[in-house]
C-alpha cells in the first residue's frame, strides 16, 4: 500500500529525551494538529528509519508504544495506521484564532443529488455535450502537436489570444452575425461569464450607476456588483427591455453602462424588438453609456429570421459585445470572447493578465482550426436541427402535463422555455420537492432583483433527449397543486 505521508519529524540525538519517545511524541503532535487522521497508513518502519536517520528498531519501540496507548493499529499483512479510536488527549489542542472575514458568493447552480437515480436536470439552457464534436476536435489536437514548431506555443502568448482564432472570429463575426470588426477589437477568454467580469472590472468604477433588466441573469448582477456599480433595475416585458423606462432613468441619472440580453433574454427568453433596438443605441450615443450585450447563444434562433446583434448597427459606437463558443461547442471548451473599441480592448488584455496570463493557446489554435475547416459550421447545423425538434417535443409536452396550471409560448431562439404559474408556487419548495424525485430546476426567486416573487421557473431543454423530457415535465407536474 502506497504511503504518501512525508515525514517532517524533527530528531534531536543531544537531547535528554530518548530518540524513540521524540519519534512518538512526533506523531502524536501529528494526530492532534489533524495532519494524521484515523485510518491513515504511515510509513514501514524500515521506510521511516531511513527518512529520519536512526535504526530501525528505535521506529519499532515507537510504533510498538503508540499502538499500545491506542494512538496507532495494525493491519494483518496491511501495515501500521492511525487508529480509528484515538485515546482521549491528555493535552487540550490550542484554540483556533478568530476567523477572518470574507466575500461570500450566492450560489447560482442548480442543486445535485448524491442519489443512485439519475438526474434530470433542467439547466438554464446548456447544449447536449453527448452532440459535441470531439472527434474532430481531438484531431485537431493531435495535427497541432505534430507541427514542427509546436515548441512556439508552449511559451507565453498574446494576452487578447492566439490571432489565429481572433482572425476566425472576425470571419464568423462578418458573415454570421453582421459585425465589421479586427482582431485587435477581440480579446479571447475562458468563457462568457470571464469576458464579463473583465469589461466590468475594466470599465466600472465604485459608484457607478449600471442599468440591468429585472428579471435577470444572476451571475451578471454578482459580477457587476463586485466592480462597485449601483444596480438600477429596469423591467422587461414580452418585447424585451422596457426602453421608455431607461429613458426616465436616464434623465435623472447619469449610467455608466446597460446590461442586455437582447437576442435571447435571460430568464425570460423573448427577442428585444427592433424599434427598441434602435431607440436603446440612440439613447447610449444621446447620453455616452456603454451597452454590454451579452449574446451567450446567438446560434440557436428558430424562427424565420434571426435578429442581428446590436453590436452590428452601423450607429453603435459604444457596445461591448460578449459571447461565447463554450454553448456551441460545449460547456467544458472555455472559449469566450469580448469586443469593443482597441483602446478599451487593449486595457481589458492588460487586466486579464493580472488574473490568467493567458488562455489555452493549443485549444484557442485548434478551435479555429475546426472553424477554418467548417467542423464548427457543420456542427451547429446538426446541433440546430435536433435542438429545433426537442424544442417542439418540450412543447408537446407542456401542454400535454401542465396546459391548465401553466402559461407559456414556444421561444423563437434560446433553449429554454419560460414557464409561468397560474396559481403562486415558491420555486425554491418546488425545486426541493422535485430533488426528491430526481428532477432538478432552477429556482427563479434569485433572478428577481426588485424582490417581486416571478412565479414561473426557466427550463433547459438542450440538454434532455426527449424521452428524458417528458418523464421531467411529468413528473414536475405531480408536485404542482
Amino acid at each position: 500500500m502506497l504511503r504518501p505521508w512525508n515525514t517532517i519529524l524533527a530528531i534531536d540525538v543531544d537531547k535528554q529525551l530518548s530518540v524513540y519517545q521524540q519519534i512518538a511524541d512526533g506523531i502524536i503532535a501529528e494526530i492532534r494538529k489533524g495532519r494524521l487522521k484515523p485510518g491513515t497508513p504511515l510509513p514501514g518502519s524500515r521506510v521511516l528509519a531511513a527518512d529520519i536517520g536512526v535504526n530501525r528498531k528505535t521506529v519499532v519501540l515507537a510504533y510498538e508504544g503508540l499502538i499500545a496507548e491506542g494512538w496507532l493499529e495494525t493491519a494483518d499483512k496491511k501495515g501500521t495506521f492511525v487508529s480509528n479510536n484515538l485515546p482521549l488527549s491528555k493535552k487540550p489542542l490550542l484554540k483556533a484564532g478568530s476567523p477572518f472575514a470574507f466575500n461570500h458568493t450566492a450560489g447560482i447552480l442548480p442543486e445535485q443529488t448524491t442519489g443512485a437515480a439519475a438526474l434530470i436536470t433542467f439547466n438554464d439552457g446548456w447544449p447536449d455535450v453527448r452532440l459535441a464534436p470531439m472527434d474532430e476536435l481531438a484531431k485537431a489536437y493531435k495535427r497541432i502537436f505534430q507541427q514542427k514548431a509546436r515548441w512556439r506555443m508552449l511559451g507565453y502568448g498574446h494576452p487578447q489570444g492566439e490571432e489565429r482564432l481572433r482572425t476566425a472570429l472576425v470571419n464568423m463575426l462578418a458573415f454570421k452575425r453582421g459585425m465589421n470588426t479586427d482582431k485587435a477589437n477581440i480579446c479571447i477568454t475562458r468563457g462568457s461569464q470571464m469576458a464579463l467580469y473583465l469589461t466590468a472590472h475594466t470599465l466600472i468604477k465604485p459608484g457607478d450607476a449600471v442599468a440591468i433588466e429585472c428579471p435577470g441573469y444572476l451571475p451578471a448582477w454578482q459580477t457587476l456588483a463586485g466592480a462597485g456599480a449601483r444596480m438600477i433595475n429596469i423591467p422587461v416585458d414580452d418585447k424585451g427591455l422596457v426602453v421608455e423606462e431607461l429613458e426616465r432613468v436616464c434623465s435623472t441619472t447619469p449610467l455608466k453602462a446597460v446590461y442586455v440580453t437582447p437576442h435571447h433574454q435571460f430568464p425570460t427568453a423573448v427577442s428585444m424588438k427592433m424599434e427598441r433596438r434602435l431607440k436603446l443605441i440612440a439613447l447610449s450615443n444621446r447620453y455616452s453609456f456603454a451597452i454590454i450585450e451579452d449574446d451567450y447563444d446567438h446560434e440557436f434562433h428558430f424562427d424565420a429570421k434571426s435578429l442581428l446583434p446590436l453590436a452590428s448597427n452601423q450607429h453603435a459606437a459604444n457596445v461591448i459585445y460578449i459571447s461565447s463558443l463554450s454553448k456551441l461547442v460545449a460547456p467544458a471548451v472555455r472559449i469566450g470572447y469580448v469586443t469593443g473599441p482597441a483602446a478599451f480592448i487593449a486595457s481589458l488584455a492588460q487586466l486579464r493578465g493580472l488574473v490568467d496570463r493567458q488562455g489555452d493557446p493549443i485549444m484557442e489554435q485548434a478551435i479555429a482550426e475546426l472553424m477554418e475547416q467548417g467542423a464548427v459550421n457543420r456542427h451547429a447545423r446538426r446541433a440546430f436541427n435536433i435542438y429545433k425538434e426537442r424544442r417542439e417535443c418540450m412543447y408537446q409536452y407542456l401542454q400535454t402535463y401542465l396546459g391548465g396550471k401553466t402559461a407559456f409560448v414556444k421561444p423563437a431562439g434560446g433553449l429554454a422555455y419560460w414557464v409561468k404559474f397560474k396559481r403562486a408556487h415558491n420555486t425554491e419548495n418546488l425545486a426541493a420537492q422535485l430533488l426528491k424525485k430526481g428532477v432538478s430546476i432552477m429556482p427563479t426567486e434569485r433572478f428577481s432583483f426588485s424582490g417581486v416573487p416571478l412565479n414561473a421557473i426557466r427550463l433547459g431543454y438542450a440538454s434532455l433527449t426527449p424521452e428524458e423530457l417528458e418523464e421531467g415535465i411529468r413528473l414536475l407536474a405531480t408536485v404542482i397543486k
